[in-house]
Formats: structure tokens, sequence, C-alpha cells
């Protein structure tokens, strides 16, 4: 499922008059790094849950899940973007909202990039590149979907930030830094926005499981780490992280914002 040569599609295969009012009512939210993994995965929560979902990838793909059911992926509408440049994202943002036909009513950060080496190591363009994807472009696509938000009388805005935002690790230090910038950024925008109705939440998930990482966290030293520092005894999987951030959309709690939520089965609080 690739977009070829056009820069917004979408799976829409149904007839005229079948859409739901449930669906018109929760109008389109934004995902960015939607194609695979923890993205694909809420993605798919949302669309289940009854919201069009505008899927923002380097790829320009629709989230890579298998047996969707067109109910589903008929709420897909895949642009490609890089999510670091201003006028790609709000490009898209445009399309999608033109695709889809209804308001654009949040916003999810998923993409980010892992980065990992010595301190003494690290180069000046490797610091401004996971920089760039993992917390300038929070920045990017907030101010992309802000007047959105604010034609719809606000909104909710969903950062995904990582547990590695208050933890000392080696080898780390640009992933760690680049999530506590994510937390921080959601405080302020949630201080800056709550009078104009939008909220900002921040959700940090521990070590979880994808197609990606599936084979390492299954056997192997790091399986046998995970099995005994986190309590639950396991990673989680991609879907607690999009059953979770599908939750903070339906539930549209007005009184939450600011907040991060940790996902990671009590790994960060283990002493």
């Amino acid at each position: 499922m690739t977009s070829k040569q056009t820069t917004v599609h979408s799976q829409n295969n149904m007839q005229t008059g079948q859409t739901s009012t449930t669906s018109n009512e929760k109008g389109c939210i934004i995902v960015t790094g939607a194609s695979r993994g923890i993205g694909a995965t809420i993605a798919f929560g949302l669309a289940s849950a009854g919201f069009d979902v505008g899927c923002l990838s380097r790829s320009g793909e629709l989230p890579q899940i298998n047996d969707v059911s067109a109910q589903v992926s008929q709420r897909w509408f895949a642009a490609k973007c890089d999510v670091s440049q201003e006028e790609q994202l709000e490009s898209a943002l445009q399309a999608i909202a033109q695709q889809s036909g209804k308001p654009l009513t949040g916003l999810v950060n998923n993409a980010g990039i892992h980065s990992q080496d010595r301190i003494e190591a690290i180069s000046h363009r490797e610091f401004r590149r996971v920089m760039d994807v993992n917390a300038y472009s929070i920045l990017a696509a907030s101010q992309a979907i802000y007047p959105h938000l604010l034609q719809n009388n606000g909104g909710l805005i969903v950062n995904i930030g990582s547990f590695f935002d208050k933890l000392g690790i080696k080898q780390h230090l640009l992933y760690c830094a680049a999530k506590a910038a994510v937390g921080a950024m959601t405080r302020c925008m949630a201080v800056e926005w709550a009078p104009k109705g939008i909220r900002a939440l921040n959700v940090a998930p521990g070590y979880i499981m994808t197609d990606l990482n599936r084979e390492a966290m299954q056997s192997g030293p790091l399986a046998a780490y995970l099995a005994k520092r986190i309590p639950a005894g396991k990673p989680g999987q991609a879907e607690d992280v999009g059953n979770l951030v599908t939750s903070l959309f339906v539930l549209n709690s007005p009184f939450m914002t600011g907040e991060t939520i940790y996902i990671d089965g009590a790994h960060g609080m283990l002493g």
C-alpha cells in the first residue's frame, strides 16, 4: 500500500450515504509516523473508535496492519511527509482535511528515531538529526494543526514520549534528552493553549514490542534483562499504547492536560 506519485491517498471504498453519524461527529485526527509500529497501532485504534485518521509518514504508506476491515481502512488517509519540514506538514494537513471532509480535531505526535552512542562520540550533525525528528517535529506539527484546532474551538494533542525522559542511560544521551524535551513541550503547550480549549498530554511508554524489535525482545540478553527488570515480567505490546491513546480521545476529559502518563509496566519506578 504505497502512494506512488500521489501525495495523499485513501482506501475509501464506502458507498455514498454509508458514513456513520458517529464518525462525522468525531472528526479527523492526525497521527505522525503512522505507517508502522506504535503509530500504525494508534491509527488502527482511532479508526476503530470511529475517527477519521490522517496517517503521516516519510513513505506515504497507510498503516501496515494485516486483516483490517473495510470499515476501519476507509477512515485512513495517508500523506507523505517529513514531519520536521513545516511546509510539508501544512500541505499534508490541508490535503487530509480536504480528503476526509471532516475537521481536524486532534494530533498524535508519534514520529521518532532512536540513536545511541558514547557521549564523547556524538556529532553535532547527529544531535541535530535526533532533535529535529524527536523534538522539533512536535513543535512544527503542533503549530501546523493549531489554526485547525482554533477553528473547531479546541482539541487534543497527544505527544509520544518515553520513560527514558527521567532516566540516565549509558550511550543514550540523545534519546533521553529529546524525550525529556517532549515532556517539557507538553507542559508548556498545556499552559499556554488551555484558554483556547487545546489540551496536550504526553504518553511515555517503556519497552514496547513491535514487529521491528520483536526478535530481540523475545530472546537473548535483552529479553533476559527485561524479564528481570520490568515488574510486569515482560515488555508491553504496541496495542497497549494504541489503546491508551485512543481512550484519551474517546473519553475527552476537558480538565486533563499537561500530564505525562507513563505506560511501562512499573519499570521506571523500580528501585
